[in-house]
C-alpha cells in the first residue's frame, strides 16, 4: 500500500512537471510569435521609410530639374531682351541711351513685348547720378487737394547744401499730361535752385507701361486694378532711380519729414555694423520711408512684378521677407528671431503722413502714425483720436 501512494505520488508529479513544461514551451513560442511580429512592425518601418526618402529625393531632383528649366528660360528671355535692346539701342540718338534694366519688364508685362523703346518721359532733370541718396515719390491727381508742393517743401527744405548736393529727388508722374505740365510748371516756379542744379527731377509713365485694364476712369469697384497700377508705379520709379544712387528711400506725395531727417537717416544707416539688410523702415505706414540698398531693387522689384496682380505693394514687401529669411519647413516663429537683422526699423518715424484725400478716388485716407509723449509709444491711429495718458 505504501509503495502504491509513492507511485502515485511520482505520477502526479510527473504529470505536473508535463503540464508545467508545455505550459513554459507555450508561453516560448507566445513570446518568439510577438517577437517576430515586432520583428516584422520594425522591417515594414523601414521600408516605409526607405521608401519615403527615395520620394523625397525624387521630388528634389524634379524640382531641381523645373528651377533649372526656369533659370534657363530666363536667361534665354533676358538674352533675347538685350538683343532687342541693342539693335533698339542702335537706333536712337547719340545722346539717348536704352537702359537695359527696363527690358526686363517684357518678362512680366507681356503687352509691351511689341513695344518698342521702354523708358520714362524725363520732364526736367539734369541726369544727377553718383549720390549717396535718391529719394522716390509717385504722385497722381488727387484733384482739389494736392499735398506735393507742402511735401517737397519739407524733404527738401529740412536738407543741408552738402545733403542735397549729395542727393537726388525724383518725383513721378503717373498721371494725365496736365497734372503733368501744373507739376513741372510747379517745380520750376517753387524749387527753381534745386531743378538747375539737377537735385530735382519731374518723370511721367507713359500709358503704354500699363495694360489696358488699368487705365480709364477708376471708382470704388475698381480698387483692385489701382493697387496693381500702383505697384507698377512703384516699379518703374525704382527701376529709373536704382543706378543713380548708393540708397533708394521711397515716399509718398502726402508727407511731411521731421527737422534733420536727412542727417539722422544718414547717421542711422552709416551706424549700422552688418550690411546684410533688407530695407529700413524710418515709418511702419505703407512704404512710406522704406530704405532700401539700391543693388537690391532688381530683386524687390522682380518679386513685386510677379505678383502685383495678386496683393499690395506693401504686403509684398512683408511677403519677400518670408521668402528670403525663412527656410524651407522652418517653423515662422523661428525665422522671425531675424526679423530685426533684415528688417531693420527706426524710431521715432521720420515722417509723417497728413494727407486725407487718398490717391484713389472717392475714398479718404485716415491713417497717421503719430508719437504720444503720453503714452510713449508708437501706433496707428485715425484722425482725432486723443491719448489716453497711463
Amino acid at each position: 500500500m505504501k509503495a502504491k501512494n509513492v507511485n502515485l505520488l511520482f505520477a502526479s508529479v510527473a504529470v505536473l512537471l508535463f503540464c508545467f513544461s508545455c505550459f513554459c514551451i507555450s508561453r516560448i513560442n507566445q513570446t518568439s510569435s510577438e517577437l517576430n511580429n515586432c520583428r516584422n512592425h520594425i522591417l515594414g518601418l523601414k521600408e516605409n521609410m526607405l521608401r519615403l526618402k527615395n520620394e523625397s529625393e525624387n521630388y528634389h531632383q524634379n524640382l531641381v530639374q523645373v528651377m533649372n528649366q526656369m533659370k534657363y528660360e530666363i536667361t534665354q528671355a533676358a538674352s533675347t531682351s538685350e538683343n532687342v535692346a541693342e539693335r533698339e539701342a542702335s537706333s536712337l540718338n547719340e545722346n539717348e541711351i536704352l537702359p537695359n534694366r527696363f527690358e526686363d519688364l517684357r518678362f512680366f508685362l507681356p503687352h509691351l513685348k511689341t513695344t518698342g523703346k521702354i523708358y520714362p518721359d524725363v520732364a526736367t532733370g539734369r541726369g544727377k547720378a553718383g549720390v549717396s541718396f535718391a529719394l522716390g515719390i509717385t504722385t497722381i491727381d488727387r484733384r482739389n487737394h494736392t499735398y506735393l508742393k507742402q511735401t517737397l517743401t519739407s524733404i527738401l527744405s529740412r536738407m543741408t547744401p552738402e545733403e542735397e548736393e549729395d542727393s537726388v529727388v525724383i518725383v513721378s508722374v503717373a498721371d494725365t499730361d496736365d497734372y503733368l505740365n501744373y507739376v513741372v510748371d510747379m517745380v520750376k516756379t517753387k524749387f527753381k535752385r534745386q531743378v538747375e542744379s539737377g537735385s530735382l527731377e519731374v518723370i511721367s509713365i507713359p500709358t503704354f507701361f500699363y495694360p489696358s485694364v488699368l487705365l480709364g476712369k477708376k471708382t470704388i469697384e475698381d480698387s483692385d486694378s489701382w493697387q496693381m497700377k500702383q505697384t507698377l508705379d512703384f516699379c518703374i520709379l525704382m527701376l529709373y532711380a536704382q543706378p543713380k544712387a548708393t540708397y533708394y528711400l521711397q515716399l509718398e506725395d502726402d508727407i511731411i519729414a521731421r527737422k534733420m531727417y536727412f542727417t539722422k537717416m544718414k547717421d542711422f544707416v552709416n551706424s549700422l555694423t552688418s550690411k546684410n539688410w533688407l530695407f529700413i523702415e524710418f515709418s511702419v505706414l505703407g512704404l512710406i520711408g522704406k530704405l532700401f540698398q539700391s543693388k537690391d531693387l532688381f530683386d524687390f522689384v522682380h518679386f513685386f512684378l510677379m505678383f502685383y496682380k495678386v496683393k499690395p505693394i506693401d504686403i509684398l514687401l512683408d511677403d519677400i521677407f518670408l521668402v528670403k529669411m525663412c527656410g524651407w519647413g522652418e517653423h515662422i516663429r523661428h525665422c522671425m528671431y531675424r526679423k530685426k537683422e533684415a528688417r531693420v526699423q527706426y524710431r521715432p518715424s521720420l515722417f509723417q503722413h497728413v494727407g486725407i484725400q487718398s490717391s484713389f478716388p472717392e475714398r479718404k485716407q485716415q491713417l497717421k502714425e503719430l508719437y504720444y509723449t503720453c503714452c510713449r509709444e508708437w501706433t496707428w491711429t485715425v484722425l482725432g483720436l486723443t491719448c489716453q495718458g497711463r
